[in-house]
């Protein structure tokens, strides 16, 4: 708890000085509040003296001026604190959103998303209730007991030692309730965490859930999870109220104790009636922070852990970086010559006894050639792919473009060099023209720019944008769920083709289209990919011929080059998994045919109730 307490007290070093403030301000606040038994003792001790009106005025006026100063100096922390820790909030979130972008590929593949979200918003805004109130409180709460045992002391040190005795089982109670709560309080935020995976998972795959006919399945797993969640929620407030049941207890019955035996000192003259008066109304007051102190504890075992969780992401490790000075700039005007030399690449979780995925692979792609990458499923085209633009890293071998090792590029130089339309199209909750510009070019006019939003969506055959009740400006839903499968393939090729790479690469792009459709768009393709350096995954013999070259991969190896006409007369590996594709494509096919696309109808409602919210 220490060291990510102390974390925590570097990531506030900005607002140090208002949270100092608001602690001063709370301080003072609750050790004035103390000053009110005081005056109680002085106002009865004077009466019994000499009763007076004078006495009871100044005393009333005095325990108001302690209420005003009291409810001044709380609102004041509030000021000092709240404010700030909520900028506190801001940049651990966005410095958490900027991590996870650029953590690796690698790193997405093994985290579930409703993880990332539930340490990215519950856990963050659990760490900013601390910093705002948790933290104060807690040394608020450990200094008013503190001086209230020092006033109950100067009262009565018999009464006051019935306090200390007290004492000793809440800290014996505290440590135990400790351990307890910080192994619940992890286990229910990763729950929280799963749930949450579990949840998102659900939604964007509502479809499959329904086709299949699984949504009572995933009702059955949702509520044991739910359930898991519910009982470990049980026992943390189980654990909570017993020791709270201690900690409103044990006080109760030293003030029980301490007023029979005050009652007696009383009695015998070693202590008088105002003393007696303002122990018990000091003891009263004292009472209320030892009770919150158990909820501030708690409050404390769960922020610790919520910044176990936030640094345990944060503490992650990138190997895909940009050098820390690149060789030399990707070159402007780049002619997009790939090449690719005895390149292995094998994924950190792989047992060692599985050959690698990419296994000394030696290509070259010439300058604005279309190559096509054939193979049969599993043989690593997908992933060959992913490499050049480094969404993974070569393991072994080198790639390179127009010369320049791909990893002596910076990051940025090199993705402005690339794009990549991938099989299971992503589109964002945004409009179709946001989707389809995300990569192109910022520093194109807007006229340029239309021109090419259109030029893109034309030979994507993405003409059915037009249509929706927006235009190009239509919400189209999240992750595009709006659409069809072959309309969102359609986008994202555009926004691939918007972002006029000196390397285009796509990964079966066309696989969703129906055949007239693929025809249509690998006509235009032909025209708008000339003189740009292109790298096709193919399943279908109709993508292969648009390419110039066709490389055939066996086994994470390229085992032939040539021309789609060559290959098919020398390579006999070559002509079983074209045909393995041909027989693969048909019963695709047939599936498109039975199950069809989203009537445009059904996509213009959709997007119409999306553009409504």
């Amino acid at each position: 708890m220490i060291a990510s307490m102390g974390r925590l007290w570097q990531t506030v070093r900005p607002i140090r000085f208002r949270l100092f403030l608001g602690l001063l301000s709370a301080l003072v606040a609750s050790t004035s509040a103390l000053l009110i038994p005081q005056v109680l003792e002085w106002i009865i001790n004077r009466l019994d003296a000499e009763p007076t009106a004078a006495a009871v005025w100044t005393g009333g006026a005095m325990v108001m001026g302690i209420g005003l100063l009291e409810a001044s100096l709380i609102w004041l922390r509030r000021m000092f604190a709240v404010s700030p820790s909520t900028t506190v909030e801001k940049e651990m979130r966005v410095s958490f959103y900027r991590k996870v972008i650029h953590l690796p590929v690698a790193f997405h593949d093994a985290w579930g998303s409703g993880q990332l979200l539930s340490r990215m918003m519950s856990d963050i805004s659990l760490i900013r209730r601390w910093v705002a109130f948790g933290m104060i409180m807690i040394v608020t709460d450990v200094v008013t007991i503190i001086v209230g045992m020092v006033l109950l002391f100067r009262s009565s040190s018999l009464l006051a030692l019935i306090f200390v005795c007290a004492a000793v089982p809440v800290c014996i109670l505290a440590f135990r309730f400790n351990q307890r709560f910080a192994y619940l309080s992890r286990l229910s935020q990763d729950q929280n965490g799963d749930l949450a995976t579990t949840i998102e998972q659900s939604v964007q795959g509502i479809r499959v859930l329904k086709a299949f006919g699984r949504g009572p399945t995933a009702l059955e797993g949702f509520t044991e999870q739910a359930d898991e969640l519910r009982r470990t929620e049980v026992k943390m407030a189980t654990a909570m109220a017993t020791f709270n049941m201690f900690m409103f207890m044990l006080p109760e019955i030293a003030l029980g104790l301490a007023l029979l035996l005050g009652l007696y000192e009383t009695s015998q003259d070693h202590m008088n009636t105002g003393q007696m008066a303002s122990y018990f109304a000091t003891a009263t007051m004292v009472i209320g922070p030892v009770r919150m102190l158990g909820n501030h504890l708690g409050q404390a075992i769960n922020t610790n852990t919520a910044l176990d969780r936030h640094f345990e992401v944060m503490d992650l490790s990138n190997d895909i970086t940009s050098p820390e000075s690149a060789d030399e700039p990707a070159p402007a005007g780049s002619r997009g010559d790939v090449r690719l030399t005895g390149v292995h690449f094998r994924y950190a979780d792989a047992p060692a006894r599985i050959p690698d995925v990419i296994d000394g692979a030696d290509l070259h792609i010439r300058p604005g050639e279309t190559m096509a990458l054939v193979g049969v499923t599993g043989s690593g085209k997908s992933t060959l792919l992913q490499l050049i633009p480094r969404l993974y890293d070569v393991t072994g071998g080198r790639i390179t473009i127009d010369g320049i090792d791909v990893r002596d590029m910076d990051l940025v130089d090199l993705r402005s060099l690339t794009a990549v339309a991938f099989e299971d199209a992503t589109l964002f909750s945004d409009t179709v023209r946001g989707n389809v510009m995300l990569g192109a070019d910022e520093a194109l006019t807007p006229e340029q720019s239309e021109e090419l939003l259109h030029l893109a969506l034309r030979t994507a055959d993405a003409g059915f944008a037009l249509d929706l009740p927006d235009g190009l400006d239509t919400r189209i839903g999240e992750e595009g769920m709006s659409l069809s499968g072959g309309q969102r393939q359609r986008l994202a090729l555009a926004r691939a083709i918007a972002a006029r790479p000196a390397v285009l690469l796509l990964d079966d792009p066309l696989s969703a289209l129906d055949t007239k459709t693929e025809e249509r768009v690998t006509d235009r393709l032909r025209e708008v990919l000339e003189g740009t350096t292109t790298l096709i995954v193919a399943h279908r013999t109709s993508t292969v011929a648009l390419a110039d070259r066709v490389a055939l991969i066996d086994h994470g190896e390229i085992v032939a080059v040539g021309t789609h006409t060559d290959l098919m007369r020398s390579s006999a590996r070559y002509r079983y998994v074209i045909a393995n594709q041909e027989e693969e494509a048909r019963s695709n096919q047939d599936i498109e045919t039975l199950t069809g696309e989203l009537d445009l109808r059904e996509v213009q409602e959709t997007a119409g109730k999306e553009g409504e919210r």
